[in-house]
């Protein structure tokens, strides 16, 4: 039986459309270009932005080894490339298409001039408007620069080998409106996103990498915030063997603002800013594909990014022949875990999540006094099957003492106790935390030590009078008391003649 076939090549300038809706930003474009210059080994990586208007250019030079006349015109070619092929363990690609369609996002002309060590400098270039021009005119690579651009790949000549990349009629990039300002800004943008998505490799551990973007060397953004003395936890590195090969993750828990300085806290926010920055960051051979984000796990239901997980983040190391069963997607922006690691991953998470949780809420207190006493609380929690309801703490020696002292008026103490535990405003304060970012101030936060000073006075007044303790006794068992723990050196003082 004869099976009858049909050629059916795609249409150049349909295809070239096409492929520019893949929905890259700049940054996520510049970080697949910039992957090639790491999978070609470069020791440097030089972004360069200039604007001039509409003829406003972006270029890419790095210094590694360079490319033939051959393997340029494969690396321009589309699909050249099988997904499907083994790779180097170091490669950072995969489909063979992140040069074209990461360009194509932004601009109509893309320029790549190369220079292989003791070799001429070859360069071809994709005319998205010249293609258009001529439909019938098929997949055609100009040879050299565009009239006018020669001199923007010149510094390949002085090198001993490199590649330049060259974006030119950048019509997704520089739009109507577009000033200087925006070009600029667009710059800072890109600087923060290439800082988070090579930190790994820009933290001085990678041998001789480096990035600049204008002349300006771009400094690694650590999600981690690794070697942080503050920091909540650091779990080890746990690996798991599976059949796409082996997997690494640690867990973190960020220190609560409370424990950092206000420049320390903006920046541990990263380009996204605290809540959308936790969860799962994961990576590809020290490459950041994924930052932040729950991979679609929970329990019962996918877990959303919420205030009060937002010191949790978890890091996972995939190799690059795990790249299908993790669903990578072309831009590198998108990972989902395969059925046999999402019940372990989503049991790490959960640890983490909660430990983060409870970091949150206590903000960042110790919950232990000094020499590991446990820390008498003025507030409680009961669990009922209704729901949770907090209570004043009786026992609290503050509360204790004033209930003591009335007497016969105890009745009437407990009875406004109990109006302040069925009025707290839950569901304000609940709100005020989610619009605000930020959980209200407590425990004599930002009020000035003479104010903590006259409280905390009368309370030692009394367990030295009352309670007829030693000045010695009366200070530890503040120290044992919420939120005085959180004041050694002012209660070490109480008592003390001036």
């Amino acid at each position: 039986m004869t099976i009858k076939t049909r050629h059916a090549p795609p249409k150049a300038g349909a295809m070239m459309e096409a492929l520019r809706g893949l929905g890259y930003s700049t940054a996520a474009a510049l970080a697949d270009v910039v992957d090639n210059s790491i999978s070609a080994g470069a020791s440097e990586v030089h972004l360069g932005f200039q604007w001039k208007d509409s003829d406003s250019r972006i270029s890419i030079l790095d210094d590694g080894r360079g490319m033939s006349d051959p393997e340029l015109e494969a690396a321009m070619t589309l699909g050249v490339l099988n997904p499907l092929d083994s790779r180097a363990p170091s490669d950072l690609g995969r489909f063979g298409l992140g040069l074209k369609t990461a360009s194509f996002s932004q601009c109509r002309s893309l320029t790549v001039a190369s220079k292989r060590e003791g070799r001429e400098v070859v360069c071809l270039r994709w005319d998205l408007d010249a293609i258009a021009s001529d439909p019938e005119g098929g997949w055609r690579l100009f040879e050299g620069a565009a009239m006018g651009s020669e001199r923007f790949i010149e510094p390949l000549a002085g090198m001993r080998s490199g590649t330049l990349v060259l974006w030119e009629k950048m019509d997704r990039v520089v739009t109507l409106g577009s000033d200087l300002d925006h070009f600029a800004d667009l710059a800072d943008d890109v600087e923060l996103r290439l800082a988070m998505i090579f930190h790994r490799l820009l933290d001085g551990h990678q041998p001789d990498f480096r990035l600049y973007i204008n002349g300006r060397s771009v400094q690694p953004w650590d999600p981690f915030m690794t070697g942080h003395p503050a920091k909540a936890m650091e779990s080890p590195i746990e690996r798991r063997n599976t059949p796409s090969g082996t997997l690494e993750v640690q867990c973190h828990v960020l220190p609560h603002k409370d424990k950092l300085s206000e420049d320390e806290f903006s920046k541990a926010g990263g380009p996204e800013g605290w809540t959308s920055q936790q969860g799962f960051y994961v990576y590809r051979n020290k490459r950041l594909l994924l930052a932040g984000g729950w991979l679609g796990l929970g329990r019962g239901r996918a877990w959303n990014r919420e205030e009060s997980h937002r010191l949790a983040r978890i890091r996972v190391d995939i190799p690059n022949s795990a790249d299908a069963d993790w669903k990578i997607d072309v831009r590198k922006s998108t990972a989902r875990p395969p059925v046999y690691v999402r019940n372990w991953l989503t049991g790490l998470a959960a640890n983490t999540r909660e430990k983060a949780r409870k970091v949150f809420a206590f903000r960042g207190s110790p919950a232990l006094g000094p020499g590991g006493a446990p820390v008498e609380q003025a507030w409680c929690v009961e669990h009922l099957r209704s729901g949770l309801r907090y209570r004043i703490h009786l026992g609290h020696p503050s509360v204790a003492a004033v209930i003591e002292a009335c007497g016969e008026k105890q009745d009437l103490v407990k009875a406004m106790l109990r109006v302040i535990e069925e009025t707290v405003p839950v569901q304000r304060i609940w709100l005020d935390t989610a619009e605000n970012k930020d959980t209200p101030r407590t425990g004599f936060d930002g009020e000035p030590n003479q104010a903590v000073i006259e409280v905390a006075t009368v309370l030692f007044d009394d367990l030295v009078i009352r309670k007829e303790m030693t000045h010695d006794e009366a200070r530890k068992a503040m120290l044992k008391t919420e939120p005085f723990q959180k004041y050694p050196l002012l209660i070490a003082n109480l008592g003390r003649s001036e």
